[in-house]
């Protein structure tokens, strides 16, 4: 009988764990960047950065489908570390970030894609346009934080974009019309009192 009790105890905390309540994390941006890298002439690969990303992530294991990402990034934090490409990047031969000063991403679709991987589809808003791209995503960890102690996240992401679908096409295609994207994102459930008013 004791038995049977304990593995009826054992299968409810089982039961439990497997029906966890999806989890809304806000994205760190101190521990988050954007990379893009593209050819220049064939002759070397370079890349930006995109910082400050500010957007949150809610992850539902028991229903992937639920799961939804909502990006913000600004240009202000986009660095190449050369002052004048920086300039360059943001001029109007590029993102005319005097115009279009944020780019966003948006899911519309999340799928398991095998162990630890989903596949994410969103609305990537960039230069004024918006078009429908993939990330290839990697779930890092899951778990309680060791320095916010709180429940945390960590995900990896690529993804491959023509910058001419988003009217962005000045020096193709000496200059790679398709430009790669990686990924990496820690992100923290938010504090209790985040957001209360006084």
């Amino acid at each position: 009988m004791l038995k049977r009790i304990l593995l009826g105890t054992a299968l409810s905390v089982a039961s439990a764990a497997a029906f966890a309540a999806p989890v809304s994390y806000d994205i760190d941006p101190n521990h988050t960047d954007v990379i893009a890298s593209w050819s220049h002439f064939g002759f070397s690969n370079p890349i930006a950065h995109f910082g400050d990303v500010d957007g949150t992530i809610t992850y539902d294991a028991d229903n992937v489908g639920q799961s939804s990402v909502s990006v913000t990034i600004p240009l202000s934090g986009l660095e190449s570390h050369v002052p004048d490409f920086n300039d360059h990047l943001r001029s109007a031969d590029f993102f005319d970030a005097a115009t279009y000063p944020e780019i966003t991403f948006k899911s519309t679709r999340v799928e398991a894609a095998g162990d630890s991987k989903l596949r994410i589809w969103g609305d990537l808003s960039l230069h004024g346009v918006t078009r429908e791209v993939l990330l290839d995503t990697t779930i890092n960890k899951l778990g309680v934080h060791p320095l916010g102690k709180r429940e945390a996240a960590g995900f990896d992401a690529t993804a491959v974009i023509k910058r001419s679908d988003f009217g962005i096409d000045k020096y193709a295609p000496n200059v790679s019309d398709q430009v790669q994207i990686r990924i990496t994102v820690e992100a923290m459930v938010p504090k209790p009192d985040a957001g209360a008013t006084k």
